[in-house]
């Protein structure tokens, strides 16, 4: 099975300038990539940025505009978050190179994103916890600022060489169940962080890091939606043993939760 430009797509974060979301229009689609998602940009649609597209101003006509990065990823496998410094707590890494082969195979699967963030700040830790991977470009220590539509066009040329490279080889046999999609993760971590709140392990009021490392944690296995499926059907089986545990004890019983009902098994 072949990758495919169409299941790839760029996601833009709250972009300040249009002219930058005209460059990287016009750098996507130098390198095949068409689909532009817009998370609340600051000034959008814009004469200026249909400007700075040139010849891509079709890219910027049917770019989707959403509210929120969970919005713009939900349906995908794969999302990869472009980060320009080291973390608190480190996250699974792709050079540029790496990014631009698992984007292209991945494609063949699911919906891909690469995700690019803020021009001052880039994607914030929490944004960042919702990619699979993060990509870091190693540009010049000295000055390793890059402009947005630079950074779009070093990955999307990555992407491009990698499709070029897969023409030559034989297909990769193709897993059996599809990969859970970024909103199906979500739903999951909402449902473990109810679970761990009710056994005592976690306390919202005093979270420390738990939940990240738990999502870095599933973020290098990766499961696939019926592994997903399985991990939610183990956290519906704790929430009714210790229900049952506290009504045999006199304890108030709360009702099963919407979160823990178990599906595609």
């Amino acid at each position: 099975m072949a990758g495919s430009f169409a299941k790839i797509r760029v996601v833009l974060v709250n972009t300040s300038h249009p002219g930058n979301i005209g460059a990287a229009a016009r750098a996507m689609k130098n390198m095949g990539l068409e689909r532009l998602y817009l998370v609340a940009p600051r000034d959008f649609p814009a004469p200026r940025a249909v400007w700075r597209a040139a010849g891509a101003a079709d890219v910027l006509e049917r770019a989707v505009v959403v509210e929120s990065l969970a919005d713009a990823i939900a349906d995908c496998g794969l999302v990869i978050g472009t980060s320009a410094r080291e973390r608190r707590i480190p996250w699974p890494l792709l050079e540029p190179r790496e990014c631009g082969v698992r984007a292209w195979e991945e494609s063949a699967q699911h919906e891909v994103a690469l995700v690019f963030g803020r021009e001052d700040r880039g994607l914030t830790n929490e944004e960042l916890a919702q990619c699979t991977f993060h990509v870091h470009i190693p540009a010049n220590p000295e000055y390793s600022s890059l402009n947005l539509a630079a950074a779009v066009q070093v990955l999307a040329y990555e992407l491009r060489m990698a499709a070029l490279a897969a023409a030559e080889r034989p297909p990769a046999q193709p897993w059996d169940v599809p990969r859970a999609g970024a909103e199906e993760i979500e739903m999951y971590f909402r449902h473990l962080e109810q679970v761990l709140v009710e056994l005592g392990f976690h306390d919202p009021a005093n979270p420390r890091q738990t939940m990240v490392r738990l999502r870095r944690l599933l973020a290098r296995i990766r499961p696939d939606r019926m592994e997903l499926s399985i991990l939610r059907g183990v956290l519906t089986a704790v929430q009714n043993f210790v229900w049952r545990a506290r009504g045999a004890a006199g304890a108030e019983t709360p009702p099963p939760a919407a979160a823990g009902k178990r599906s595609g098994s």
